[in-house]
């Protein structure tokens, strides 16, 4: 149940994902692109604080007031994940996610989960981080050739 549970989580996440992709995409032609990741980012901030109290407790003083290191850490990585994207759709186009999920696989799994968090990990973690290189590696040949 987990695993259909965990599944069904990041295809929310994927979901979300691509819709983020097309839109940035589609922001090729925008004189600023970082405005348009600065409004987008206000309509995802009101969706989350619409959809909050379905998730939890709304106790926002306290999760302020004990959280505000963690929550401005996460202000920060959103923001370079949204100036990255901007970036990356918006002048090479959403085929080059392969290149972003590469690096996100070792900042996030190996970095974050693996070293810091101290994650357990398995051959099979490692295996399929060398697959993840091994794609991106094969994406760029085959970018080289189209």
């Amino acid at each position: 149940m987990n695993i259909l549970l965990s599944l069904a989580f990041a295809g929310i996440a994927a979901i979300g994902n691509g819709l983020f992709a097309l839109a940035q995409r589609q922001t090729a032609g925008v004189a600023n692109g970082l405005l348009f990741v600065g409004a987008s980012a206000l309509v995802a901030a009101l969706l989350a604080m619409l959809a909050a109290p379905f998730v939890g407790p709304w106790e926002a003083a306290d999760m302020l007031k004990g959280n505000w290191r963690p929550m401005l850490m996460s202000g920060v990585g959103l923001f370079a994940t949204y100036l990255g994207f901007n970036l990356l759709y918006s002048r090479f186009g959403a085929s080059q996610y392969i290149v972003y999920a590469m690096l996100s696989i070792i900042t996030t799994t190996v970095v974050v989960g693996f070293i810091w968090l101290r994650e357990p990990v398995n051959l099979f973690h490692v295996a399929s981080i060398f697959c993840a290189v091994a794609a991106v590696v094969l994406f760029t040949i085959g970018q080289s050739r189209v």
